[in-house]
């Protein structure tokens, strides 16, 4: 078997292997202006990225799933192609939902929140999501959400009431400029759902003001301020964050659709009121999770955890392949139609994978740990294609990123993926029953390559070396001999040990298929 691991070659295929090929610019659909951009960062070559992460008061459900697979790939996708990506994720640590929970279970919002970031890290790694750079939390960023209140309201956008402090919405000129809402357009009707007697509704100076600080209740975990003591308004602690750990101005700030209005809207009220430089050079926003077609909520029974899912046995990968099937802007329908063919697709994408492992040896390739036969570094950088010994650039490669960099287009990027498996899976059957392979030694490791790496760039690589102690253990002459027993048994009429055997190989992942030409096998 050879003695390599998938992210090697991913490591060495990337570098400064790519540059090279003429292939169109990335463009971004961007909400902030309704229209697909080329890309273009803040400082050339590096990505200042954040994502609107979870509010913890309980345990990530699938529109989570989807989110935080499709950010996961969009970072790995701008760091395959060249940029220095940093990617800060937030945490959402005060909160009603999270409040309400702790009252319920008689204990803290600081319990509640820890417990569901511990859950949040378990259920990420099963779906083979990396970490981010960094979580900032917003209880360990009080100082940077009270010197920014304190700047909006030295600015004249914000005012204290009896301990709270709001948001004069009124004062920011360019609101609604994200969502594309008007406030002439959203006064109408408004009064019909406003309750007057709200305590909150009656220190507003204006019905669309929001919070930026809660004055404490009583009981409530509560910190000091100029204000009072309280805690900080949703709103403002994204922008706190996205501050202190990224600067003025980022390059992607990304996050679910539901949170265009008033999450992000907001943020960009209260951040570049007091900067005067855009928070955001591009904002994306990936599309909601439905159920069976019915939005997904607990009322509706529908309701349904990452853990959950994949403790009945549901793939983590095929999960990823169901959400990057989907484009990432647009509503995505979970059904069991649906992950039952992400799971036969996964089954594809992942015979190819293996084609290595399993047929590598056979075919004469001289793979050490590290040396991939690609060419030295130096030769990459003088050479517009993955090694000079082909007489063509890699037209697969040329291909992903064509249809990737549309705007993120992963399900016409994994088009190429299928065809590389599909291609692989095609020349190990003919290896296995013929000997050889209609495609050349060289050429299949090239494309074999191709596909680790590329399927690396989607995520779709934490199963493999589990499948390789499957495939250490029977070889193809084990399996050849095995086979031949069997026909042995059956010529001798013992077709007990004929079954025998074929649950035997089965067990091992081993399917025989019996024809008049003798017997032919696939690994499962």
């Amino acid at each position: 078997m050879l003695d390599c691991h998938p992210s090697c070659f991913t490591l060495l295929l990337r570098i400064s292997l790519f540059q090279h090929y003429s292939v169109m610019t990335l463009t971004l659909y961007n909400t902030l202006t309704r229209r697909q951009e080329p890309f273009e960062t803040v400082e050339a070559g590096k990505v200042k990225m954040y994502y609107c992460g979870v509010t913890v008061y309980d345990y990530c459900h699938l529109g989570h799933a989807r989110a935080c697979i499709v950010w996961d790939v969009v970072r790995r996708y701008l760091q395959f192609i060249g940029y220095e990506v940093r990617y800060i994720q937030n945490f959402t640590d005060i909160d009603d939902k999270i409040l309400n929970r702790a009252c319920v279970e008689h204990s803290s919002m600081e319990a509640v929140a820890n417990r569901f970031i511990k859950a949040y890290f378990e259920d990420m790694a099963r779906l083979g999501i990396r970490e981010a750079d960094e979580y900032p939390r917003a209880t360990h960023t009080m100082n940077g959400i009270q010197r920014l209140i304190h700047e909006l309201e030295k600015k004249g956008f914000a005012y204290p009431a009896d301990g709270d402090v709001y948001y004069a919405v009124r004062q920011f000129a360019e609101y609604g400029k994200l969502s594309g809402r008007k406030l002439e357009d959203m006064q109408a009707g408004k009064s019909e759902r406003v309750n007057v007697e709200d305590p909150e509704y009656q220190k507003k100076k204006d019905p669309f003001d929001f919070a930026l600080w809660k004055a404490a209740k009583p009981g409530e975990t509560a910190w000091e301020s100029p204000w009072g003591a309280g805690r900080p308004g949703w709103h403002i602690e994204c922008s706190a964050m996205v501050r202190d750990r990224l600067g003025d101005t980022i390059d992607i700030h990304a996050g679910g659709a539901d949170l265009i209005f008033p999450h992000h809207e907001n943020e960009i009220a209260q951040s570049e009121a007091v900067t005067g430089k855009p928070l955001a050079r591009y904002w994306l926003h990936n599309g909601m999770v439905k159920v069976d077609g019915e939005k997904m909520s607990k009322s509706l029974g529908n309701f349904i955890t990452i853990r959950e899912l994949l403790d009945r046995g549901v793939n983590p990968m095929a999960v990823r392949l169901f959400v990057l099937t989907a484009q990432y802007r647009t509503p995505i329908d979970f059904t069991d139609e649906a992950i039952a063919a992400a799971t036969n697709g996964w089954h594809t994408i992942k015979e190819g994978l293996l084609f290595g492992y399993q047929y590598g040896e056979k075919l004469g390739w001289d793979l050490g740990t590290g040396d991939l036969g690609l060419g030295t570094e130096e030769e990459f950088s003088q050479s517009p294609i993955p090694n000079p010994q082909y007489p063509v650039p890699n037209l697969y490669v040329e291909r992903f990123q064509e249809i990737v960099n549309n705007d993120f287009n992963f399900p016409g990027g994994l088009t190429v993926l299928f065809e590389l498996a599909k291609e692989l899976r095609r020349e190990g059957h003919i290896l296995v029953h013929e000997g050889k392979t209609e495609t050349s030694p060289d050429k299949l490791k090239h494309q074999w390559q191709t596909l680790v790496t590329l399927a690396g760039v989607l995520g779709l690589e934490a199963e493999i070396e589990a499948e390789t102690d499957k495939i250490n253990g029977l070889s193809d002459a084990e399996i050849e001999a095995k086979i031949q027993q069997r026909q042995e048994a059956r010529q001798g009429k013992n077709f007990a040990e004929s079954d025998r055997i074929r649950d035997e190989l089965q067990a091992e992942g081993i399917t025989l298929i019996d024809s008049r030409d003798g017997t032919r096998w696939h690994r499962n």
